[in-house]
């Protein structure tokens, strides 16, 4: 069972997203795709290499755990698998395709919404499940992540004939949230992140034609997306929240040299949405990627109030270039000219890819993990 959290909110070592599932694993998450494997042999598979991997986790001294959601097909599981309310035949659309092509945009998959069906209700509360059995094998503090209210209105279709308006939808999520969250702190868990890919629709010039395009005003829905963020949040006592901004997990291989190259579905710097982003949101940590020239520099930290911790995502998991302990203190002083050093924190810019076929392999994630360590413990000790 997991021993006491320390001061989870001033970590300088975080993780985000998913982590790449052995091999292995992977073989195994195939088959029962195609129903080679049972579904009850693959989850005794699955548990033990999540025992494998909260265990290496802990021995390279990572300060929170996670289960590197690999109990999930996909990070949006956490509401999508645990409401009932909706159409889970999502309808094709322009981001069914994605571009074999490396170091571009791949299509959005905003217009490929699910219908709602009826009024959302909370049927099985999957990061609660996720949390107990992570935390039987743990040592260290546990981590999970829920999906922003951002994201689920964005993923969500309802005309008018469940909901009056997106408003009374919109509380709907925020009631059901909250309902996961209670029962995840009363379960013991301290640090819930907040996935929010939605937050970079508000800077990509394609994303704000597709909101216009639908009658949406942009301005008023990114102040909806943070009233909502932090009524989700408001009042757990003694739970740090992340939230993470991102710009999609997406990857190909470059045909010049066969080696996994990064996608992305948004472009855009932080600077137009910072001050108001980053000074409205009450999350105690702020999980910014900044891998890649998309992300701007660093001059919007200047943003981020002192009661918060920005954690810079400079380590890339879309390349299986390492990068060099020296070259990320350099750009974590670079930071530190707009944010003092002890607001900001390290880690990797997104999740390493869990069961997708394009993903650096677990070995190469494990050695950027121990590089993100190395200059965190040279820069703020142990």
């Amino acid at each position: 069972m997991a021993r006491g959290n320390g001061n989870l909110k001033k970590l300088r070592v975080d993780q985000v997203g998913a982590l790449r599932a052995p091999a292995s694993l992977r073989q195994l998450f195939e088959k029962q795709g195609k129903g080679d494997v049972s579904e009850e042999a693959f989850i005794v598979a699955r548990e033990q290499a999540i025992a494998g991997i909260i265990r290496k986790q802990e021995e390279i001294g990572i300060p929170v755990v996670t289960d590197g959601e690999l109990r999930r097909r996909n990070f949006q599981d956490s509401f999508n698998a645990a409401v009932h309310g909706f159409s889970r035949q999502r309808p094709k659309g322009p981001g069914e395709n994605v571009s074999a092509q490396p170091w571009i945009r791949t299509q959005s998959a905003g217009p490929r919404r699910w219908p709602v069906s009826e009024k959302l209700s909370l049927q099985h509360n999957v990061p609660l499940e996720e949390f107990r059995l992570s935390a039987a094998v743990a040592s260290n503090p546990v981590k999970v992540t829920l999906l922003s209210a951002d994201r689920i209105a964005d993923q969500f279709d309802d005309t008018g004939t469940v909901y009056r308006d997106v408003e009374e939808f919109v509380a709907d999520v925020i009631a059901i949230e909250r309902a996961m969250i209670s029962e995840l702190v009363a379960a013991g868990c301290r640090y819930v992140q907040i996935d929010a890919p939605g937050y970079t629709s508000y800077v990509d010039d394609v994303s704000l034609e597709e909101m216009r395009s639908r009658g949406e005003d942009p301005e008023k829905r990114l102040a909806r997306s943070i009233a909502a963020d932090n009524a989700v949040i408001d009042g757990f006592e003694g739970v740090v929240f992340g939230l993470h901004v991102c710009r999609g997990g997406a990857r190909t291989l470059d045909p010049a040299t066969g080696k996994v190259a990064p996608q992305w579905h948004r472009e855009g710097y932080y600077d137009a949405i910072a001050e108001q982003l980053f000074s409205e949101l009450r999350h105690d940590r702020l999980l910014l990627e900044y891998d890649s020239e998309r992300a701007g520099g660093f001059a919007p930290l200047r943003f981020v109030p002192k009661d918060k911790v920005a954690v810079l995502g400079l380590v890339t998991t879309k390349s299986p270039d390492i990068e060099s302990s020296d070259a990320l203190r350099r750009r974590i002083d670079e930071a530190a000219r707009y944010l003092p050093i002890e607001y900001l924190a390290l880690s990797p810019q997104c999740g390493f890819g869990g069961y997708r076929k394009i993903a650096i392999e677990d070995d190469l994630q494990w050695r950027k993990f121990e590089v993100i360590l190395e200059t965190a413990h040279a820069i703020w000790g142990s």
